[in-house]
């Protein structure tokens, strides 16, 4: 299958999280033009934080895309320094939230735009341009969508507070798409999904970060229908998530921590799942719960296995 394009050729999109999404992305980029992919980003874990605008998947994506990322830490911008939290601190504020004084600089501008009337998606382009991002990154929706999540005691907790104050660490009985179903797809997310040879899962968290993508009205439906063209890549290897809690938040509720799992979850919506050769003895119960399972190596632990994973799943639909 070639996915050469001249302009009105093949065309991926992508549903994307945060670290493991922009992975995949910088792999895909290096064997198809930038220009063919459209990456469609969860923005349930947007938050406002000392009155800023913080959409961390968009922002994880740009950077890493536009070459400024901290790989260690795999979120924020590399060569970070903290003055502006740091004082903060000092003066007793909530500092559980670290942003660096530059990425401070994306959400200022963000917020200040937001509040001259420009839509998400308008000022994602802007800033994507800036760092001189050839692909497309759409927000799923320019609306408010946020990911919130019921503990076990009975609190509820939005994201942030879920993944970062609390460390992600206690058990969650229920997660809710807030203003999901009031949401309308952002401009180019359903045409990028029509248009597309392709349609990739990234390897994110399927329940908090393609679960806000899919809970936006139109997108679930429009993959349903166009099963057959959808290939998503399993988070867990080995029945662990490489980064977050997608293995635990499974279980949770009522899933199983494996590859196994993450196919009951998807199978209405991708009609193949690419797992790691760790779990290539899962690959006939996958497909005995729907999908069509294509075995190979997921771990990117580099470009070149960013690359080799982002041309396997381009050439894993049936």
């Amino acid at each position: 299958m070639t996915h050469d394009v001249d302009g009105g050729g093949a065309r991926t999109a992508v549903l994307c999280g945060g670290v493991g999404a922009a992975r995949l992305l910088a792999g895909l980029v290096a064997v198809v033009p930038a220009a063919s992919v459209t990456a469609i980003v969860n923005v349930g874990d947007d938050t406002e934080m000392h009155g800023l605008h913080i959409s961390p998947d968009l922002d994880t994506i740009t950077y890493t895309l536009g070459g400024g990322s901290d790989t260690e830490r795999g979120w924020g911008l590399a060569g970070e320094t903290w003055a502006a939290m740091d004082q903060l601190d000092f003066y007793g504020g909530a500092a559980w939230f670290r942003l660096g004084d530059r990425d401070l600089g994306t959400h200022l501008y963000r917020t200040g735009r937001l509040k001259q009337g420009a839509s998400l998606s308008a000022v994602t382009a802007e800033i994507t341009q800036a760092w001189g991002i050839g692909m497309t990154l759409l927000p799923v929706s320019d609306d408010p969508v946020r990911t919130r999540l019921e503990l076990e005691g009975g609190e509820e907790v939005d994201f942030q507070e879920y993944f970062v104050r609390l460390r992600h660490s206690v058990a969650v009985r229920a997660v809710h798409f807030v203003g999901a179903e009031q949401a309308k797809a952002a401009p180019g997310v359903l045409e990028a999904l029509e248009a597309a040879e392709t349609i990739v899962i990234a390897p994110s968290n399927p329940i908090v970060s393609i679960g806000p993508v899919l809970a936006v009205p139109g997108i679930t439906e429009l993959l349903a229908r166009r099963r057959r063209d959808v290939v998503a890549v399993s988070p867990l290897v080995g029945g662990r998530a490489l980064k977050g809690p997608a293995d635990r938040l499974l279980v949770e509720l009522g899933g199983d921590a494996s590859a196994v799992g993450v196919a009951e979850v998807l199978t209405g919506v991708a009609g193949t799942l690419v797992i790691d050769v760790i779990d290539a003895g899962l690959a006939g119960s996958v497909e005995q719960a729907g999908m069509a399972c294509r075995v190979v190596e997921t771990v990117m632990s580099s470009p070149a296995a960013s690359a080799a994973l982002a041309a396997a799943v381009l050439a894993a639909r049936p």
